[in-house]
């Protein structure tokens, strides 16, 4: 087939052939040299190839007409170009078509009609295009050069100038080749990361290779018109979460009340802050504290921040029941005022549910005072809201049927999901029960474990356990 190709070139590319002669090279248009299959090292040179495709020969001074009348059949492909010299004619131009709609390199009717009423001749010749690395993209880099069949990572996530990206195994010995791939086909993107590890569950941070550009893993974000800088090698941050972000934000309003359990550097309190809520943040990762704050005063809203680098249940336990045990007394029916916490650690936030069985002590608040808890979680489940509620009621030690709502934030992985379930924590979870009997802690309050079996087993009977009447 090469040799009878050569026979057909002639000087400067370009020749004419027979309407219904079809080369199975335009089949390939969009395809490296098959050469680079199983490169590891990357050899821009190695995809240079050339291409037989069709062409239109037009006088030039009415090709900007042609190419609007036949925008559907002239080649559409970012950096090509569809007009090219003509060697033979210096008064006319080739216009080049997309040989995956010409049909033998025939034109259809419609197209010949077009070009009668131009006086154009439909005559369909053949130019030899020549592609290089520069003309394909990286799906189909990617494509080229990995084992046929397996599959293709061309997406990743962006934070600033990095691109993150998860390899599977198989991916893993064309790493850098793929790492400055992406580097080449992206502009901004000057440094290409891959997770080396899973998420540690404790700082929320993960090890990962530089695979190709710079080592430099400082960088800036923009989210929500809110600018964040980080170092993204030491603190967690998600791209992927900027809807969820900006969702819990509006359901917020100026006056209302945040606790970020779980804070990071700051995308749900420093955008919270901005709309005028007192906000009150913690993280555990020192680093992830540090950039906190650095990013507090980079938007302008240290002071309205409180800054906390602390357990998550030591926070619950300290600063936040501190708060509550102050403003709640004092709310009154027609304030407006409402509190919210975030508990966005979803390895790990149903876990902590259960600090606020009996967190207050004294008259319960009105019913709207109640806190609004949106917490986080992951699920394998085949119901996985129902996963979610039922894990969030056993650490809770009560029904939320009816008085919680769920949220699919994302899928996270085949058969895994993020969702977030909110609810205002229940009067009788929240507030410790008066004592009955002149101090005696009430016997419900003596075995939680029996509490939580007999909620588990039959709500009526954890309704009839914390009756007055049982007490006595």
């Amino acid at each position: 087939r090469r040799r009878a190709a050569a026979l057909l070139v002639k000087k400067n590319n370009f020749f004419t052939m027979p309407e219904t002669v079809e080369d199975k090279a335009n089949l390939e248009l969009y395809l490296p040299h098959p050469e680079v299959r199983g490169m590891t090292r990357l050899n821009r040179e190695a995809f240079k190839r050339t291409v037989v495709v069709p062409v239109l020969k037009v006088k030039k001074e009415i090709v900007n007409t042609l190419l609007k009348s036949l925008k559907h059949t002239v080649l559409q492909r970012p950096g090509l170009k569809r007009v090219v010299e003509d060697p033979e004619d210096e008064d006319s131009r080739l216009v080049i078509l997309d040989p995956h709609k010409i049909s033998e390199f025939s034109l259809g009717e419609s197209d010949r009609e077009v070009l009668k009423q131009l006086n154009v001749h439909p005559e369909v010749s053949k130019y030899n295009l020549e592609l290089t690395y520069e003309n394909f993209k990286s799906e189909e880099i990617l494509r080229a050069v990995l084992p046929e069949g397996q599959e293709v990572t061309s997406g990743f996530s962006r934070v600033g100038h990095i691109a993150h990206l998860n390899l599977r195994d198989h991916q893993l010995p064309y790493r850098h080749l793929i790492g400055q791939v992406i580097i080449d086909k992206n502009p901004g993107i000057t440094c290409v990361v891959n997770k080396t590890n899973i998420i540690d569950s404790t700082y929320r941070n993960f090890q990962m290779e530089v695979l190709a550009g710079e080592s430099n893993l400082v960088t800036k974000v923009k989210e929500n018109n809110i600018t964040y800088e980080l170092d993204f090698s030491k603190v967690y941050w998600n791209p992927r979460l900027s809807t969820e972000h900006g969702r819990i934000v509006e359901l917020l309003k100026p006056s209302d009340v945040l606790f970020d359990v779980f804070a990071g550097i700051g995308p749900f309190a420093i955008p919270a802050a901005k709309k005028k809520c007192r906000v009150f943040a913690n993280d555990l990762n020192p680093e992830s504290y540090s950039w906190l704050l650095h990013n507090c005063k980079l938007n302008k809203v240290d002071n309205k921040i409180k800054a906390f680098n602390m357990d998550g249940r030591d926070f619950l336990l300290g600063p936040v029941r501190e708060e509550l045990s102050r403003e709640l007394p004092l709310l009154k029916e027609e304030q407006k005022t409402s509190f919210h916490i975030v508990m966005n650690l979803p390895a790990l936030a149903i876990e902590f549910l259960d600090v606020f069985q009996h967190f207050l002590a004294g008259e319960p608040c009105s019913a709207a005072g109640l806190p609004t808890v949106h917490c986080y979680g992951f699920s394998k489940h085949d119901d996985p809201a129902k996963d979610v509620r039922e894990r969030a009621e056993a650490s809770l030690g009560t029904s939320l049927d009816g008085r919680c709502s769920t949220y699919l934030v994302r899928n996270v992985a085949p058969n895994k999901e993020m969702l977030c379930i909110s609810f205002q924590i229940p009067a009788e979870v929240l507030y410790k029960r008066p004592c009955p009997d002149g101090g005696k802690e009430p016997l419900g309050h003596l075995d939680f474990g029996l509490h939580l079996l007999l909620f588990q087993a039959r709500p009526t009977l954890l309704a009839l356990w914390t009756t007055p009447a049982v007490w006595q």
